[in-house]
């Protein structure tokens, strides 16, 4: 059985990660939980005992270009799809942190939400795949400093908007993504978006921040 997880799903830029993990009948580390509840110092530290504590995990990344040409959801199946395909052994079943099977066939998919706070395996899979796709985007904050990739991770942010008003989208932020729209300068770089089910909910994620 693999936890799977993901993270950067309503981020304006960088790809979006999925992790998948395994696990043994070991006792899990101390205080492993959603990736989301725990310091960034926390995660880190959990993360390298994870490495060794699970039976084994992998990453799959789906680049901006492939959320814009994809969607959400597709490139969910995407990035998941080639975690589970790493695994040294293919799982029997997979259990799928939130409320949407984004998966599929020929996965059995069980759907669990808060599963990052229920099931060790998922917990895994959370806090490894935010702590690598955290490290992915503050590698590259050094070319694209005004951003601050380092701190805000490609999430929306006041530096982050600010950022994007004065000098618009990198490549890569993610083009199809609703800030775009709200940029009169940059707005003809907007590409079509897919109003899938995960879109929605990124459009939502970020009106909740009040960026936009």
């Amino acid at each position: 059985m693999a936890g799977v997880d993901e993270v950067g799903r309503g981020a304006w830029a960088g790809p979006v990660t999925v992790c998948a993990a395994v696990t043994g009948l070991r006792r899990p580390p101390e205080g492993l939980t959603d990736s989301k509840l725990l310091t960034p110092l926390r995660r880190t530290a959990l993360a390298d005992v994870l490495h060794d504590w699970v039976t084994s995990y992998a990453l799959g990344h789906a680049s901006p270009q492939e959320i814009d040409a994809l969607g959400m959801t597709a490139a969910l199946r995407l990035a998941a799809g080639r975690a589970l395909e790493q695994l040294p052994e293919r799982p029997d079943a997979v259990i799928l942190d939130g409320k949407h099977d984004y998966l599929g066939s020929p996965w059995h998919v069980r759907t669990v939400i808060k599963g990052d706070q229920s099931c060790v395996a998922v917990a895994a899979a959370s806090v490894i795949a935010k702590v690598r796709r955290d490290a992915m985007l503050a590698e590259l904050a050094p070319e694209h400093p005004p951003y601050a990739f380092e701190s805000n991770v490609g999430y929306p942010s006041p530096v982050h908007k600010a950022a994007l008003e004065d000098h618009g989208p990198t490549p890569h932020h993610r083009h199809s993504w609703a800030f775009l729209d709200a940029l009169p300068r940059w707005r003809h770089l907007k590409l079509p978006s897919h109003r899938d089910a995960l879109a929605s909910e990124n459009l939502e994620d970020a009106g909740q921040l009040g960026m936009f």
